[in-house]
């Protein structure tokens, strides 16, 4: 364009000033938007990809195409008002100006389902709140209707297009809409009363009032989408149908779940020899909840046929030996959780001694060393930096981790748990993800609890910090202690009955399995009907079965 410029110059042609205005400003509009679309966002997608940033190449990926689009509208727009075309036509402006705002609408839209809900996905991941899981992909589904809502309203008014009638038409129609619409506004705030009270979220086995043993996939704007276990098909119920049913939990407030069978044995049986055959079934099933120390010893006598078919040569893990391998990393878990208890103790102990006075600068350097301690034995180390001016303290994983630390037992546990022979290939990203995600809060709430105590005699928290280390150990214990004493198998007389001959005694067995959301939800199927098969199997060898 500037050679053309020199061209009509130097030969002598006489431009018109508003022609020569024009190319001037195509001229500098042609560098400035090669300079934005080629240099700078290549320097930003560049520098975001040396800092590894995905959330910057996405942003950056999204914006080139609209970015120019706008550029290229707006260039256009301000060359012909500099031409004075649009005092002559001034549709072309509005055009132009609609133009825009469809730009900028698509923009907002991208920017916020690839970017900003995408963030939003990942900060939920990184939370223990159960309501961001549920609400997250709600706003997901309903805000980019809400902005091409906004969009078109303004895009229409851009065009020169009065509106007024429009609202009030709208306005009228207010009353007949919620009318017609009210079951689907029912269904939407059901939907968010779902959300405040956080009944359950994805992934959860719940059962509805009919008996259907369902998982909760998703919470929509009218529907939330069930998966049944039993017919491996969706389920659509409306939030208000679904808001206002009973439903049980089956993976609250963990994935253990209790079943129950009903065991006939003969009235002339020995019932304390019947309760221990069965209590020895039950203990030595590798899935069930038990004492540990019983299990190891029980699961000696754990019997499965297909485990006898298995070839030596095949190089696999019977369900005996699988399940051996977990309970012993499992042990050594318990074990390590029994340490760390120890030290906690001990240092609340000395904590309520040193804080009776007040703290000064010495005890608290004294707490952080004994808690320090701890942080070792969890599999941490402290890492120093320096952050607007000052050295600050923040614990990471250990890049030489002992194997008895406990994060280096708990990956132990959970890979030794994927060796599991009934498991599916789906299993692993759920025990892995489970168990990576509570070390990950494990780590977190520990970094918290070191900047309480490095802080303790800036503030009123020297006087709870006994406090804040019980709580995080209470928080250890819920997530990391698998079984409790109240979840041993229990068994008991329920009914007895005479007639014909012999009577028959009803034992209730009760006993919890380990985590039902494994192989597709049907876990917990399958070792109640494995450990009902071998409870009458031996039963039936002891002539205790009726």
């Amino acid at each position: 364009m500037l050679t053309l410029l020199q061209i009509s110059n130097s030969s002598g042609i006489n431009l018109p000033s508003w022609i020569k205005e024009g190319l001037a400003l195509l001229v500098i509009g042609i560098v400035l938007g090669f300079f934005i679309y080629m240099v700078l966002l290549s320097a930003l997608k560049s520098f975001f990809r040396r800092s590894s940033n995905e959330i910057g190449i996405l942003t950056v990926n999204i914006l080139q195409t609209p970015l120019l689009i706008l550029f290229v509208i707006t260039a256009i727009k301000v060359l012909i008002y500099s031409l004075g075309f649009l005092e002559n036509v001034p549709f072309i402006e509005r055009l132009l100006t609609a133009g825009i705002v469809a730009v900028i609408t698509y923009l907002i839209d991208r920017l916020f389902t690839q970017v900003i809900a995408y963030s939003l996905s990942k900060y939920a991941e990184k939370t223990e709140a159960d309501w961001d899981d549920v609400l997250i992909p709600l706003i997901k589904n309903t805000l980019p209707i809400l902005i091409y809502l906004v969009g078109s309203f303004l895009f229409l008014q851009s065009l020169g297009i009065d509106l007024s009638g429009l609202w009030v038409a709208f306005g009228g129609m207010t009353f007949v809409l919620g009318f017609a619409l009210r079951d689907i506004l029912s269904n939407f705030f059901s939907g968010l009363v779902l959300l405040v009270d956080t009944p359950f979220q994805f992934g959860d086995v719940v059962a509805l009032q009919d008996g259907t043993i369902a998982v909760i996939k998703s919470i929509g704007i009218r529907l939330t989408t069930l998966y049944l276990i039993d017919s491996h098909c969706d389920l659509l119920v409306p939030n208000a149908a679904l808001e206002s049913q009973k439903l049980v939990n089956f993976s609250r407030p963990n994935s253990s779940y209790y079943y129950t069978i009903i065991v006939p044995i003969r009235s002339d049986s020995d019932p304390n020899q019947a309760i221990k055959i069965i209590e020895e079934v039950i203990l030595s099933h590798p899935d069930t909840l038990g004492e540990l120390d019983k299990k190891l010893v029980a699961i000696e006598n754990f019997y499965r046929i297909t485990d006898q078919l298995l070839d030596s040569e095949d190089n696999l893990l019977s369900k005996k030996d699988a399940g051996r391998q977990r309970l012993i990393a499992e042990e050594k878990v318990k074990v390590k959780l029994q340490e760390i208890k120890k030290a906690i103790d001990e240092l609340v102990n000395k904590i309520k001694f040193m804080e009776m006075e007040g703290l000064d600068s010495a005890e608290v350097r004294a707490i952080q060393g004994y808690y320090l301690d701890v942080v070792r034995m969890v599999g941490l180390e402290t890492v120093s930096e320096k952050q607007k001016g000052q050295r600050s303290l923040y614990l990471q994983e250990s890049q030489n981790m002992d194997e008895d630390a406990l994060i280096s037992l708990l990956r132990n546990w959970y890979r030794n748990w994927q060796d599991d022979p009934d498991l599916i290939d789906a299993d692993d990203q759920v025990l892995e993800s489970e168990w990576e995600r509570k070390i990950y809060f494990l780590i977190k709430r520990m970094n918290k609890l070191l900047q309480q105590i490095v802080n303790a005699n800036q503030g009123w928290s020297e006087t709870k910090l006994d406090d804040y280390i019980e709580e995080l150990w209470k928080w250890i214990e819920d997530r990391f202690q698998t079984y409790s004493l109240w979840q041993s198998p229990k068994i008991w007389m329920q009914d007895m009955s005479m007639g014909g001959g012999l009577g028959t005694i009803d034992m209730a067995v009760k006993f919890f399995v380990d985590n039902v959301k494994l192989e597709q939800c049907q876990r917990g199927n399958r070792i109640r009907s494995e450990v009902h098969g071998e409870i009458v199997r031996r039963l039936r060898q002891a002539y205790f079965y009726r």
